[in-house]
């Protein structure tokens, strides 16, 4: 019996969204390291007051692009600019649907001539994936074949192609030196080069994900003992952490990033669209994935979200033909949600929580540091008992001690210190995912902040995506 398409799921499940919500699989899990080395606040306190290593060697899918026409490929999904994007350089690599909605975002690395890979979610790896054997636009061949390295979770031999570290905080370029033996390459955001560690060939590229400068580090697999030993002993006498599963899905609360977009693969009319579902296996990623939250719209296209609304719309750029351009051009000048964090209520979330030490009714559970129970959390946002944007990822900071949220909302409401109301909790008691108990809905204040929430943040990306996106990543 042949495997059931990505079309051939949706149409047995009658509503998609009613599916998406019980569909029964949690939060994206992080295998290959433990939940915690020492404790989830001493390790978000590194990024803040010393340094971390995050192992990102399991979770990530990655995927290689080569041949000539692989730059063209790549510049027809993106919707931003490739103008002086060169080897040793990386970028925010988003494609849209032709209709113009988010597919996800992955990073894209250019290693070598006629040579680049994307690491990150699936959904945009399967869409380059799935173009790679799609005719162009004039009904030709792309010169190009590509190389897919499963993350962990779904291979049996525990080995990856790359193993991948960040390094990041205050102390991480200190620590970069002392495993180096030498001072590191001073690169400008997004920008590689190969350095040594250990007596290893490590390529490091400029980057920053937990509120600090620092540095993500990768090379081959079989160096993976060698670099991490060697970075492990440099980082003691600079407070390095080792940053757990629990910890690691909390660090984009202070630095903005949004990693849960829903990919818009559900709908669609265009040709591209149809063969797209067709292609697509039912256990892709668009199959499998689960939605959860108080906010049900009545249609899919109601979690869809545009580059404007997770913040990337300074990066649209109309100097390149790319999937999805015209319904850009028509939407850039309407008016789009903008994203900020939510800084939750301290006496609304105690009472949240102290509703778990008495019978009766109870609030959707807080797991600490990320409450995220879903792999796409949507919640609502209101003002004065109207919706007015959805809150997404969900989690307690230590370094702000705060429940943080990041949400996108209507821009007319956009007033930093303004008290708008977070709905926590799913309708009718939950849905079935196993995540959920039976719980009420209940509201919870909040207070409208700038994202990224960490002042450490705002100013040391002020040259990259998550503020003005201006630099190698635009």
């Amino acid at each position: 019996m042949s495997e059931q398409t990505l079309q051939q799921k949706l149409d047995s499940t009658g509503n998609v969204v009613d599916f998406l919500r019980n569909q029964q699989v949690g939060p994206n899990v992080y295998p290959g390291v433990p939940a915690e080395y020492s404790n989830w606040r001493n390790e978000q306190r590194g990024w803040a007051q010393s340094a971390v290593l995050f192992n990102q060697s399991y979770h990530m899918v990655e995927l290689y692009v080569r041949g000539s026409d692989a730059f063209a490929l790549l510049e027809y999904l993106a919707i931003n600019s490739f103008k002086n994007f060169a080897v040793n350089k990386a970028k925010q690599f988003v494609p849209v649907t032709p209709e113009g909605y988010v597919i996800g975002d992955v990073i894209l690395f250019y290693l070598a001539e006629n040579e680049f890979s994307l690491v990150g979610r699936a959904p945009a790896i399967e869409w380059v994936e799935f173009h790679a054997q799609y005719p162009k636009p004039d009904g030709s061949k792309w010169n190009v074949t590509v190389e897919r390295d499963e993350r962990t979770a779904l291979r049996t031999d525990g080995k990856r192609k790359n193993y991948r570290f960040q390094l990041q905080g205050p102390n991480a370029m200190k620590t970069l030196e002392k495993a180096m033996g030498q001072t590191p390459p001073d690169l400008k955001f997004f920008n590689m080069a190969h350095i040594d560690i250990a007596g290893k060939d490590v390529i490091a590229l400029r980057h920053g994900m937990a509120g600090q400068p620092g540095y993500e580090l990768f090379g081959p697999w079989e160096d993976y003992a060698a670099v991490h030993a060697a970075l492990v002993a440099a980082g003691k006498d600079f407070g390095l952490e080792l940053v757990g599963g629990r910890a690691y899905s909390s660090n984009t609360l202070e630095s903005g990033w949004l990693p849960s977009p829903l990919p818009a693969f559900y709908t669609g009319d265009s040709q591209i669209m149809k063969d797209y579902r067709a292609w697509a296996s039912g256990k892709s990623y668009a199959g499998m994935c689960s939605i959860g939250g108080s906010y049900v719209p009545d249609s899919i296209e109601g979690y869809y979200l545009t580059p404007w609304d997770i913040g990337y719309g300074h990066i649209v750029k109309f100097d390149h033909d790319f999937v999805g351009r015209e319904a850009l051009e028509r939407m850039a000048n309407e008016k789009h949600k903008q994203k900020v964090t939510l800084a939750l209520d301290p006496q609304d979330v105690q009472r949240v929580m102290s509703s778990l030490f008495a019978k009766g009714d109870r609030a959707k559970y807080f797991e600490f540091p990320s409450a995220v129970y879903a792999m796409h959390p949507f919640d609502e946002v209101k003002c004065d008992g109207k919706v007015i944007g959805v809150s997404t990822w969900i989690g307690y900071s230590s370094n702000e001690g705060a429940m943080l949220s990041l949400a996108m909302i209507d821009p007319d409401f956009v007033e930093f210190g303004k008290e708008v109301t977070l709905v926590w909790g799913e309708p009718n008691g939950g849905t079935s995912k196993p995540t959920v108990e039976p719980h009420v809905q209940t509201e919870i204040k909040a207070i409208v902040s700038p994202v990224p929430y960490s002042s450490v943040a705002r100013n040391s990306y002020a040259d990259s995506w998550r503020q003005t996106g201006v630099g190698a990543n635009a």
